[in-house]
């Protein structure tokens, strides 16, 4: 058995027992924790949860150098991701046009959970991402989300390039981002079934992600620096394409 995963703090512990009260194995709380606590614990004793009272030195220890608050869930594995295998059906159960994000290689899990927390913002549909050579849904990612990983569907899979043909095959169109790109991002019809997809610090997009997007999108830079924060270019183009898409022509 796999050793199971952490969501700390009331925040994002609350938004796990409220939306996947399944995925939560134990809850963990300071003998310390205050009444702000006794909520969480009536929720988790409601789902039939397993509830611990432990000094907070060993919750300090489980998670050294964090601000848990006094609170500590800990989740079952996998519980917070889809399968790939899900995701023809998934697409195909969309009542709107689709909106999805992709992220190729995304590794600090602080622009992972603020790229989740943007999308769950701008109303897109579930987020990509893949297994390997990426930040996985740790503790850091479910506290910077802010209860977006609960919310949002995300799809962990093996083969981006396959899960990107799927997506093709499903007549969505793919928009990739590079800064190099010569179509603005101001330019773009975004109003139709589409998936931006944005690469990892540094790389940006790998080769293979690139050759599989229909268009390649730059954002305007004005000032002196070359590129954005993949956090931040993430909210500039999925609050262009909601502009876009919530707006009569």
């Amino acid at each position: 058995m796999n050793h199971p995963a952490y969501v700390y703090g009331r925040h994002a512990v609350n938004a796990l027992l409220s939306a996947r009260p399944a995925a939560v194995a134990r809850l963990l709380l300071s003998d310390g924790a205050d009444r702000r606590c006794a909520g969480l614990q009536a929720q988790a004793t409601a789902a039939a949860i397993p509830v611990e009272r432990v000094a907070r030195r060993e919750l300090d220890r489980l998670l050294p150098g964090v601000n848990h608050q006094g609170v500590v869930a800990a989740v079952r594995d996998g519980a917070c991701t889809l399968d790939e295998k899900a995701l023809p059906a998934f697409l195909a159960a969309l009542e709107t046009p689709a909106f999805l994000l992709v992220l190729d290689g995304v590794q600090d899990p602080h622009n992972l959970g603020a790229c989740l927390r943007s999308a769950d913002a701008a109303g897109v549909h579930a987020v990509i991402v893949p297994r390997d050579r990426a930040a996985g849904i740790t503790p850091v990612v479910h506290k910077v989300a802010c209860g977006a990983v609960q919310s949002m569907p995300i799809f962990t899979v093996t083969n981006l390039s396959r899960s990107l043909r799927v997506l093709r095959k499903a007549g969505i169109w793919l928009y990739g981002t590079s800064d190099q790109a010569a179509q603005s991002l101001f330019a773009a019809d975004l109003r139709g079934p589409l998936a931006l997809v944005l690469g990892g610090e540094g790389s940006g997009l790998r080769r293979l992600t690139r050759d599989l997007c229909d268009y390649e999108l730059a954002i305007p830079m004005a000032g002196t620096v070359a590129s954005l924060n993949v956090s931040v270019a993430a909210g500039v183009l999925l609050f262009e394409a909601v502009r876009q898409r919530t707006t009569r022509k």
